[in-house]
């Protein structure tokens, strides 16, 4: 199914993915060797995820702290590379732990090679989500010397 779908159909079905909560069918759509990468990532969070295990462990708790229900605006910009695109766009929801509102901007530029995701630059920023930063913390990754 992957293998027709161009760049920006794919990043649309990840997006129904994720509102889904369907992680697993999220993380499938990434190539074994992707590059994970957060420009703005705060001190203790990871700036970089290489390998689908690795995103998998990131990944693995995202519904249980972070309801996302919807997408209200999505744009999605093709480059002048033709497996690369930049999506710009809002997820909206709650926060499990609180109740919460969720509300954050993303800007992500995505590289698609073989129908999978191969390469995400991620410039969302966890230190935004309401709370403490340990409520962004739903990642399989150690932050500030603790073990997520």
């Amino acid at each position: 199914m992957t293998e027709a779908m161009p760049p920006a159909d794919l990043y649309r079905h990840s997006l129904r993915l994720l509102l889904d909560k369907d992680i697993d069918g999220w993380v499938a759509l990434c190539d074994e060797n992707i590059v994970f990468e957060f420009p703005f990532a705060p001190e203790g969070f990871p700036a970089r995820l290489e390998g689908r295990a690795a995103v998998a462990d990131y990944m693995r708790g995202y519904p249980d702290h972070i309801d996302l229900r919807d997408i209200p605006s999505l744009l999605i910009h093709q480059t002048t590379e033709r497996n690369t695109i930049v999506a710009e766009f809002r997820g909206t929801g709650r926060m499990v732990a609180t109740g919460a509102p969720f509300d954050m901007t993303y800007v992500a530029v995505v590289t698609v090679a073989n129908g999978r995701i191969a390469h995400y630059r991620d410039y969302w920023n966890p230190s935004a989500i309401p709370g403490s930063p340990d409520d962004a913390k739903f990642f399989g990754t150690e932050r500030q010397g603790e073990t997520a």
